[in-house]
């Protein structure tokens, strides 16, 4: 794959310097040298040495990606949202973890990834997950489809530049507010590996919410996360006593309709690195979050 600028800076620049400011990281450089890849100043392989002048054109080209060998593909189809040559997005069905793990090592959204990508004939097949969700939250996923695509959106991702948000039926009346923030500290549970509290002791949480719509015993919010700690959003709403509906992790109800968290990742928008165009997404709400809100008609 190349990718190519041209240098409009009135002094001097090595090469390797001017390419850090595009987001090209030491280990992709290292792949670049001795991987096959290569560095050309106007037609020129040149070395990360090289001195810079007004008007030359930098072209590197980066090396194709060999399969990871520990992610198996399965050919189970995947709901696309969203694809160019460096981006996928896909609506995740519940029940599917994001990573392989030790326990289902060929179930999850990068098992399923991996599968599309082999059936695409794709060159580049290692799968670079930019965002992740719980087994059962459903929603907006994020995949890079090379490492040059990862790395930029990782720099979006700690600059808080890539926005996502979500909707949930958390159980009872929500009165406190219309629209307000949940800044609690979020910090492991003493009992368990797999559980989160709200406590003093952990790392510092915030999350935002609407109301969109209230019913007798649930409230429908929009949900915005302003930190990323784990179970954040289902930790959050057991904090202030609504728990979300079917999470019966944190004492949420299940029913005939909703039987995991109803939790459900509707938006995500970001900047796309490489043409700087806005990209919005958006999804219906999944079904099971659908028909419980056709009952209360």
């Amino acid at each position: 794959m190349k990718f190519s600028w041209a240098y409009d800076l009135p002094t001097s620049l090595q090469v390797k310097s001017f390419l850090k400011t595009k987001g090209i990281s030491r280990s992709l450089l290292a792949k670049i040298k001795f991987q096959g890849g290569k560095i050309e100043v106007n037609e020129t392989e040149v070395t990360v040495r090289y001195l810079l002048e007004k008007n030359d054109n930098v072209q590197i080209t980066i090396p194709d990606e060999s399969p990871h060998e520990t992610t198996v593909p399965i050919d189970i189809p995947i709901d696309i949202v969203y694809e160019d040559q460096h981006y996928l997005v896909v609506n995740k069905p519940y029940g599917v973890a994001s990573v392989p793990s030790q326990v289902h090592p060929e179930s999850s959204m990068a098992n399923r990834v991996k599968g599309y990508y082999v059936r695409q004939g794709y060159v580049d097949q290692v799968i670079h997950i930019v965002t992740r969700l719980d087994r059962d939250t459903t929603g907006l996923m994020l995949f890079a489809k090379h490492g040059y695509a990862h790395a930029l959106m990782d720099v979006k991702l700690r600059a808080k530049e890539i926005q996502k948000k979500y909707t949930a039926l958390i159980t009872g009346r929500l009165v406190k507010s219309e629209h307000g923030f949940i800044d609690a500290p979020i910090a492991r549970t003493t009992d368990s590996i797999i559980t989160r509290r709200a406590h003093a002791s952990g790392k510092e949480a915030l999350t935002e919410y609407w109301v969109k719509k209230s019913f007798p015993k649930a409230t429908l919010v929009d949900i915005q996360l302003h930190t990323g700690r784990t179970h954040q959003i289902r930790v959050h709403f057991t904090h202030i006593g609504h728990p979300l509906m079917g999470d019966d992790l944190y004492g949420g109800e299940k029913n005939n309709w909703i039987v995991r968290q109803a939790l459900h990742c509707r938006e995500l928008s970001f900047v796309h690195p490489f043409t700087n165009e806005r990209i919005n997404l958006e999804l219906d709400y999944p079904a099971d979050i659908a028909q419980w809100l056709q009952q209360q008609v």
